[in-house]
Parts: structure tokens; C-alpha cells; sequence
């Protein structure tokens, strides 16, 4: 990569330069992109703020002036948005599998639908509580798409949070970086590695590998400590090191503190394991709700319309 980074570099100043000798503007800059993408967002959550705030007065008027029931006008309102914002934000699926389609129509840019997606989630599952008067209904089918709805916003929070913070915890809280197939494989050469160097160590050094470091390297071991310590709890599995490292001699120091860095390279490919695949994971209790609550959304409709 550091090869074709220079000439990556010479070939984007040639470009440049051509654009403004024929009297073009250059591309924007990385710092003027970050700022357009600042000001778009904040720019959502100025809209997302203005949504909350009027369905609240809504609700307020809601319950000041109108009756709960069928022929309330204002609860029938709150239906109808949220199931079209519902399949607006259903759409976000469409554009990423037909993006060349979406770009080459104008349809808004996939981060403007991520966006969409994101904040219309939460106000779907508001309009819905709103629909409901917060209560649990209690028809069939009502019950099932009120449970789902509640279902797939909790989840895609939880999805939204997993991916802000988990890249953060990952490139901050960890020396080593792995892609999520090859973390089995990694670990089998670390496990070689550490079977050859075991093998030269004294017998105290050997005695503590087979206690402590082999176990761990005999497969790749997630843990739920990860999600609270991105370090599994590191400092206080080494301390065996530590103690023993007083009674080595140069030689052996040095190999000891090898296997120790072999060992912590373990535990951080665990929790690169745990955490992306909680990551991974993440789609299969989120997409599913999300299109049985369009697939009840279209039978409650039917329901309404025909009785």
C-alpha cells in the first residue's frame, strides 16, 4: 500500500492542476466535505427536534380535546404517518442494493437515507405508541405488529449504537487490528508460534504456558467481559507473569515476555471476535421484525379498510 500511495498522490496533483489550467474548480477539500456533512446533520437533527416537538403538541391537543377511540381523528393521523414514514424508511434497503439506480435518478444520496432511516425509525416507533394511546392493544394482529414495531425500533437503536461505539472501542482500546474471518486462523499461528518458544523455555516458563497460555490458544474464546472491558480484564491474567519474570534470568525473561505479548495478541483478537460479531449478529434480530411488521402492516390496513 505504501507504493502505490505516492503515485496514487502525483496522479490526483496532475489532475488538479490540468482542472485549474482549463479554468475548472477543483474538488473539494476533505476538511470543506466534513463541514457540508456537519452541516447536513445538524440540519437532520434540527428537523428530527421539530418532528418530536409538534407530535408532542399533537398528543397534547390529543388528549385535551378528543375522546380515545376508533373515531378519534388525531389517533387515526398518527396511524397514517407512521405507516408511511414506515415504508419510506423501508426504502433505505432498496437504495443500497440499487444505488447506481438511486444515483443515477437523483434520489438522494445513501447517507441522506441512512439518515432518514435512523431518525424516521424513532418517530415510527413514537407515532405508533401515540396510535396506540400507550397502551397494549388487544386484537390479534394489532398485538403482534405493536409488539414487532416496539421490537424493531428498540433494535435498530441498539444497532446504532453498536456502530458508533464499537469502531471507536476497537481502534482505540486495542493494539491489534483483524478482519473477522481470519481471526481463527490468526490465532493458530499464534498458537504455533507459542508451541515452538514454549518448547526452549526452562520448566517454570513451560509449567505457566501450559497452565495459563495454552488453554487460551486452543481456540477463539468471545466473552461478554469485552462489551464492559475492552482489555478482558488483561492486567490481572498477567500478573502471573509479572511474578515469575522476578525469578528468570535474562534469557528466559525475554522469551517469557514474548509469550505474554503472544498471549495479550490472543485476548485482543478475542475481543475483536465478540465485539464484531455482535456487530454481525445485530441484522438478524433487527431486519427480520422490520419486514414482518410491513408484512402485518399490509393486513391491518386491509382489515381497517374492508370493515
Amino acid at each position: 500500500m505504501s507504493r502505490g500511495a505516492p503515485a496514487a498522490i502525483g496522479s490526483r496533483e496532475v489532475a488538479v492542476g490540468a482542472g485549474d489550467a482549463a479554468g475548472r474548480s477543483a474538488a473539494p477539500r476533505p476538511a470543506a466535505l466534513a463541514r457540508r456533512r456537519r452541516a447536513g446533520g445538524a440540519g437532520w437533527r434540527r428537523g428530527f427536534a421539530a418532528a418530536v416537538a409538534l407530535c408532542l403538541v399533537a398528543y397534547a391537543v390529543d388528549r385535551s380535546f378528543f375522546e380515545p377511540g376508533p373515531g378519534n381523528p388525531l389517533r387515526l393521523g398518527y396511524g397514517i404517518a407512521a405507516a408511511l414514514l414506515l415504508v419510506a424508511i423501508s426504502l433505505y434497503a432498496v437504495r443500497r442494493r440499487m444505488a447506481a439506480t438511486f444515483g443515477r435518478l437523483g434520489l438522494g444520496t445513501s447517507r441522506a437515507w441512512l439518515r432518514l432511516h435512523q431518525y424516521g425509525g424513532v418517530l415510527v416507533l413514537m407515532l405508533v405508541l401515540m396510535h396506540s394511546g400507550f397502551h397494549v392493544p388487544t386484537g390479534l394482529v394489532t398485538l403482534w405488529l405493536w409488539a414487532l414495531t416496539l421490537w424493531a425500533g428498540v433494535t435498530g437503536l441498539v444497532g446504532l449504537g453498536l456502530q458508533r461505539w464499537l469502531p471507536r472501542v476497537l481502534g482505540s482500546g486495542l493494539a491489534v487490528e483483524a478482519v473477522y474471518e481470519r481471526i481463527p486462523e490468526l490465532i493458530g499461528d499464534l498458537r504455533a508460534k507459542a508451541e515452538r518458544l514454549a518448547a526452549e523455555c526452562s520448566e517454570p516458563v513451560q509449567a505457566l504456558y501450559a497452565r495459563r497460555v495454552a488453554p487460551e490458544l486452543v481456540a477463539p474464546r468471545p466473552r461478554w467481559l469485552y462489551f464492559v472491558d475492552i482489555t478482558g480484564g488483561k492486567a490481572a491474567q498477567l500478573g502471573e507473569f509479572d511474578h515469575l519474570r522476578r525469578h528468570l534470568g535474562a534469557d528466559e525473561r525475554e522469551k517469557l515476555g514474548e509469550l505474554a505479548r503472544l498471549y495479550k495478541t490472543k485476548l485482543q483478537l478475542d475481543a475483536h471476535l465478540t465485539l464484531q460479531r455482535a456487530l454481525r449478529l445485530w441484522p438478524w434480530i433487527h431486519v427480520p421484525a422490520s419486514l414482518l411488521v410491513l408484512a402485518l402492516l399490509a393486513v391491518h390496513l386491509g382489515t381497517v379498510f374492508l370493515y
